[in-house]
């Protein structure tokens, strides 16, 4: 990446810089040194309603996320001239400032192995030719980023030729477990985004809670601000200065020291239903981020995130129907369940 200015760039400072690179057209990639110039994007029918910084990982392809963020911050990347978050959703026509970039900035996803090929093959739990719906095992990243060279959707990609495009429909914290989609072309990807925002895709969640859940607590809605804790940590909270954010409750089963819940969120904000959770004063067992000190002795062992997707529901519009995808409790999880 070339040098960048430690305080946001001005409109004219871009300027500057675009004067002293030749613009390119998306389709003219690479310099001599293996880097490329300063590009201007138009944004097509497949990426209309996809998030900035989704579009710019494969824009910028082995550019490390944690570096799409930062150029986003510092404003070198533009949409109409104008500076935007990194969940700004594009819309069709256009037109996206892709800064230039080093080839020694690259990070090249890391090999897929032939027992993580299985594996993921493994937990299919349905395919057509337009998106997979993946049983994301706990503890895996759904992309690389800092010291993660490989994460879900680049291991997908290099499973066959059939998954070479794949994008993520959605995302799930790395220790969640379940339900994750993703789409094999652009035009599926849309129709995908498309339902996210208009909030016809049902999600549903398990989450194993410490104590007792409150019986008239049926839904929680309050606001969630994201906090930066450093270069790459986020952490939410609660905050009237947030976004809007509502997740619906039920108790499932109860036992001495938890409960186990089932969680619809009807709103798709960071750390969701582990903040709500929080809020509520239930911290979801095996949550070190928002679990307070003082659990249940039996409970301070669990490490991994008791908080599993359980089930997905969307539109295929070109079967015509619902589709409603399950998947079960790993092994882990339902032991824990006996074991309470």
């Amino acid at each position: 990446m070339t040098d960048l200015p430690s305080a946001p760039a001005s409109d004219s400072q871009i300027e500057k810089r675009d004067a002293n690179n030749p613009l390119r057209d998306s389709s003219e990639r690479g310099t001599a040194n293996g880097g490329s110039g300063v590009q201007h994007v138009k944004v097509s029918e497949g990426h209309e309603g996809q998030r900035i910084d989704n579009f710019l990982m494969r824009e910028l392809k082995g550019v490390p996320r944690t570096h799409v963020y930062r150029i986003i911050r510092r404003g070198d990347v533009r949409i109409n001239k104008k500076r935007c978050k990194p969940d700004h959703k594009l819309m069709l026509g256009d037109e996206v400032r892709v800064p230039p970039f080093s080839g020694a900035n690259v990070q090249e996803p890391g090999e897929l192995s032939a027992s993580l090929r299985s594996r993921l093959l493994n937990l299919v739990l349905l395919e057509t030719d337009d998106y997979l719906v993946i049983d994301k095992p706990s503890g895996m990243a759904v992309h690389g980023g800092t010291g993660i060279r490989l994460g879900l959707i680049e291991a997908v990609r290099q499973v066959s030729t059939d998954w070479a495009q794949a994008e993520l429909a959605h995302r799930l914290d790395r220790e969640t477990s379940g339900c994750l989609l993703i789409a094999k072309n652009a035009s599926f990807l849309k129709s995908a985004q498309d339902q996210f925002r208009a909030k016809t895709v049902e999600k549903g969640y398990l989450a194993l809670v410490h104590g007792s859940w409150p019986s008239g607590v049926s839904k929680v809605e309050a606001p969630l601000l994201k906090d930066a804790l450093g270069e790459n940590e986020r952490i939410v909270r609660v905050s009237d200065e947030g976004k809007p954010a509502l997740t619906r409750f039920t108790a499932e089963q109860r036992f001495a020291d938890a409960t186990l819940v089932r969680a619809a969120p009807e709103t798709g904000r960071t750390h969701q239903i582990r903040v709500h959770c929080q809020f509520v004063g239930h911290a979801i067992v095996g949550d070190d981020k928002y679990t307070a000190r003082e659990i249940a002795p039996a409970l301070k062992r669990i490490t991994s995130l008791c908080l599993h997707a359980e089930k997905l529901s969307f539109d295929d519009l070109k079967l015509g129907k619902r589709i409603e995808v399950v998947a079960p409790l790993d092994q882990q999880f339902l032991r824990l369940l006996e074991a309470l």
